[in-house]
C-alpha cells in the first residue's frame, strides 16, 4: 500500500501558482518550467538515489493526527502510532538521512510510554529562527521564498508564523525528499482556510528561477550565500524575486573586519570545498546597498557553537567539531576564524 503524498503535493504547488497568475502573469513562466523541475528531481539518470527516496516517501503509513503545531522549536505533529507504525516509521526516515535542518517530532509520548519519534538533525536550526524571526515584518499574510531550504525546517516555520504562501526551492534530491515525508504527516493542516496548501517545494536553485518574478513580500537566504562563485549575481537574483519594497533576509559566515575586509579560502574552509567569500558585516552590508538594496542592517552575529550543529543519529557523518582545530576551537582545521555567522535585513 503506498501513499500519493508527492502527487497530492505537487498538485497543490500547481494549483497554487496557477493562482497567481491570474493576477501575476510572471508566474506562468514558472507553470511553463514546473514540470522540467518536478521530472528531473526524479530521474534516476540525475539522481542514482531517487527512486529509493520517492520509495521510502510513498510507504510512509497513513495515522490518524490529532494536531500540528509548526510554530515551535520542534515543529511537532501528533500522531496515534502503534509500536509496529513507530518502527516502521523510523525505519523509512532513516533511508532519508542524513538529516541536517530541524528538530521534527513525530508521534505522541503518553506517561512512561513513548511511540514518538524524534528527528535530532544536525543543526538546532530552531536556534537560527529564534535569532533571526525577532527582526522580521511580520510573516502573517505575506507570500515567501526560502532559498536553499533543506529540508523545510524554516518554510515550516514561516507558515506557523501566518504566511500566506511558502515556495522553497533547494536543488537537493535528499531534502526534496525529507520536505515530501515531513509533508505527508502534516497533510493539510497547513491549508488556508479556503483549501490548498501554504507550504510548497520546487527542487532547483535560485539561478534556475524566471529572473524578475518579482512575487514574493520576503525572500529568505540562510546559509546560501558563501557557497555562491558570483555573491553579486546571487543578490541580483534575490532582488530580482522581490516585489518593490519587499524584504530581503540574508544569513551568511563572515568575518571580522573592515568594508574592504573579505576571506577566500585558499582551498578548504571548515573542510568545505564550495566557500568562495567570507565578506565582513560592514564589506557585506555595502554589497547590498551596491546592488541596490536599502534600510540595510544587521541584525545578529554569531559564533556557532558546538551544540548547534553535532552529530546525531539521524546525522552520523562528521560535523562542526571534526572542522575546527583541537587545540584551539577559534579556528577551523585550516587556520581560519572559526565559523561566525551574521543576519542582514535590507529592502528593496
Amino acid at each position: 500500500m503506498t501513499n500519493q503524498t508527492i502527487i497530492n503535493a505537487e498538485r497543490e504547488l500547481y494549483l497554487a501558482l496557477f493562482d497567481w497568475a491570474q493576477n501575476q502573469p510572471m508566474a506562468y513562466e514558472w507553470l511553463a518550467q514546473l514540470p522540467k523541475w518536478l521530472n528531473d528531481i526524479k530521474d534516476k539518470a540525475n539522481y542514482a538515489h531517487a527512486p529509493a527516496y520517492q520509495a521510502a516517501v510513498a510507504r510512509l503509513p497513513e495515522l490518524t493526527i490529532d494536531n500540528v503545531n509548526l510554530d515551535n522549536a520542534t515543529i511537532t505533529i501528533d500522531a496515534q502510532m502503534n509500536d509496529a507504525e513507530r518502527k516502521q516509521t523510523t525505519a523509512l526516515l532513516k533511508q532519508l538521512m542524513p538529516w541536517r535542518k530541524g528538530p521534527f517530532q513525530i508521534g505522541t509520548q503518553t506517561g512512561s510510554d513513548d511511540l514518538g519519534i524524534k528527528i535530532d538533525t544536525e543543526w538546532r536550526s530552531d536556534w537560527k529562527w529564534d535569532r533571526v524571526a525577532p527582526h522580521l515584518s511580520p510573516l502573517k499574510n505575506r507570500r515567501i521564498l526560502d532559498v536553499g531550504g533543506g529540508s523545510g525546517y524554516h518554510g515550516w516555520r514561516m507558515a506557523g508564523a501566518g504566511a500566506d504562501t511558502v515556495i522553497i526551492i533547494d536543488p537537493s534530491c535528499l531534502f526534496y525528499h525529507q520536505f515530501m515525508a515531513i509533508r505527508h504527516f502534516i497533510g493539510a493542516a497547513d491549508a488556508h482556510e479556503t483549501g490548498g496548501y501554504r507550504t510548497h517545494y520546487i527542487p532547483v536553485p535560485l539561478e534556475a528561477l524566471p529572473e524578475h518574478s518579482q512575487l514574493f513580500d520576503t525572500v529568505f537566504s540562510m546559509g546560501v550565500l558563501y557557497h555562491r562563485q558570483s555573491p553579486f549575481e546571487h543578490l541580483q537574483q534575490l532582488k530580482g524575486q522581490l516585489i518593490k519594497g519587499g524584504e530581503l533576509v540574508l544569513e551568511t559566515l563572515v568575518i571580522d573586519g573592515d568594508a574592504n575586509t573579505v576571506l577566500v579560502p585558499h582551498n578548504r574552509y571548515a573542510q568545505m570545498n564550495n566557500v568562495y567569500f567570507l565578506p565582513s558585516v560592514a564589506a557585506l552590508t555595502g554589497w547590498l546597498e551596491k546592488v541596490g538594496f536599502s534600510e540595510v542592517r544587521c541584525v545578529d552575529v554569531a559564533v556557532t557553537p558546538l551544540d548547534e550543529q553535532r552529530k546525531t543519529e539521524w546525522m552520523t557523518y562528521h560535523s562542526l567539531a571534526d572542522f575546527l582545530d583541537p587545540d584551539d576551537l577559534t579556528k577551523t582545521i585550516e587556520g581560519y576564524p572559526a565559523p561566525k555567522r551574521a543576519t542582514l535585513i535590507a529592502k528593496k
